[in-house]
């Protein structure tokens, strides 16, 4: 049994999820920490403090300040910050996401004496395509991080394989979880024509333009100069193509985009930048295309959403870009930063309405089998149960707490 230098409550474990962006806790992990509460957890969100926490009632919140890129001189107040919360609210599980949270929150964690220590891997930073001393670096972070961790989570398969070959941890210390999507949400039978056309009215898209879509950070490494420059060539062969880009410019990136480099590149007027946006249902309904041109990638969500909403997807043929499209079945995959590949992918789809339609309906089917966040969830869950049980703890009771979901967001009713 493991010796805790202070009490755990078993009836409610505690559990901290860090985070770099409170935008992560409202968007990538909120269905997850609910299902979490909802098997009686107690869950504690940690990250930078931000406007993407108003509609979370269901965990508590605690801003820390924490930076999205390297700086020792701002790191280790972020790392004695994490540290003084883990020992003042003495958790018992400490689960943290991204690199630069997961190498703070992991050593945090193993200063304070949390007994059990999760790292998910959302995607491995370093890759093939950096520069050698670069690539060594990040690679050291993760190392360091995995080293820390009892366990390490790995939305991608390949993720996995990379960790074994490049020594940065063995095969039983990291495990496949997946990633996945709420499939009750992202159903076109869901969405009424009356608000596709609400939408189009408002971009002002008109009847005849088809619609090619991107949904992520406005940042380089989203591959968006490559759609810019592709989009050109698209438009010399369909002229009526309107670009929807959706999510906002990340200015803590040194690689942020904004609206103005597509003045750059001459395409300003065919393209609708929407921003942030919570009507992602409605917003895929309008897409012909969906296209994300990514350098890297972990998992990514946006191409799941879109083909469960039957949109097929042009995407790199790159690590995590992989796990969501099969070429030829449910989408295309191209080469990395190669525009005119990507123009001829995007234009295929565009004017072979057969091969659209049936990408569309295999892209919808592979949705339900492969995309479930449920599954996800219950992996996650055995893993804990896993690891709390081999500590000496007790499992949570469902009856501590539960979550509902109603159309203002979710409540917490506890017992």
């Amino acid at each position: 049994m493991y010796c805790y230098p202070y009490p755990v409550a078993s009836a409610s474990m505690k559990v901290a999820h860090i985070t770099t962006a409170n935008i992560s806790l409202r968007y990538l992990l909120l269905n997850q920490l609910n299902s979490l509460v909802q098997d009686g957890y107690e869950i504690v969100g940690i990250s930078p403090p931000g406007n993407h926490l108003k509609e979370i009632y269901s965990f508590r919140h605690v801003p820390i300040p924490m930076t999205r890129h390297v700086s020792p001189v701002q790191d280790l107040p972020s790392l004695f910050s994490i540290y003084r919360i883990l020992v003042r609210e003495r958790f018992a599980v400490v689960h943290t996401h991204q690199p630069k949270p997961g190498l703070l929150g992991q050593v945090a964690a193993k200063l304070a004496k949390v007994p059990i220590k999760i790292h998910t891997l959302h995607g491995f930073y370093f890759h093939e395509n950096m520069a050698p001393l670069t690539r060594r670096f990040y690679k050291s972070i993760e190392q360091f991080t995995v080293h820390c961790a009892d366990m390490t989570l790995s939305q991608n398969r390949e993720d996995i394989k990379t960790a074994i070959r490049e020594g940065i941890c063995d095969s039983s210390r990291i495990g496949y979880i997946g990633n996945g999507i709420d499939l009750g949400r992202f159903d076109h039978r869901r969405v009424s024509p009356l608000s596709i056309e609400t939408r189009r009215t408002e971009f002002h898209i008109r009847t005849g333009d088809r619609v090619v879509g991107f949904v992520g950070r406005l940042v380089q490494d989203k591959g968006l100069l490559e759609l810019f420059e592709a989009a050109r060539m698209i438009l010399e062969h369909e002229p009526r193509v309107r670009f929807l880009i959706i999510g906002q410019p990340d200015q803590d990136k040194p690689d942020a985009l904004t609206p103005e480099d597509a003045r750059k590149h001459g395409i300003f007027d065919s393209c609708i930048f929407a921003g942030q946006r919570e009507d992602m249902p409605e917003l895929y309904s309008l897409m012909d295309v969906f296209v994300l041109p990514s350098h890297r990638e972990g998992f990514p969500r946006a191409p799941m959403e879109a083909g469960a909403m039957g949109v097929p997807c042009v995407l790199t043929d790159v690590r995590g870009c992989r796990e969501v499209v099969e070429h030829n079945r449910n989408g295309l995959l191209v080469p990395l930063r190669n525009p005119p590949a990507l123009a001829k992918a995007v234009i295929r789809l565009l004017t072979d309405k057969e091969t659209a339609t049936r990408m569309g309906k295999e892209a919808v089917r592979i949705a339900h089998e492969r995309f479930d966040e449920r599954v996800v969830f219950d992996k996650i869950k055995v893993q804990y149960a896993r690891l709390i049980t081999a500590k000496g703890f007790q499992l949570p009771s469902k009856e501590t707490g539960s979550v509902s979901r109603h159309a203002g967001g979710y409540t917490l009713h506890a017992s």
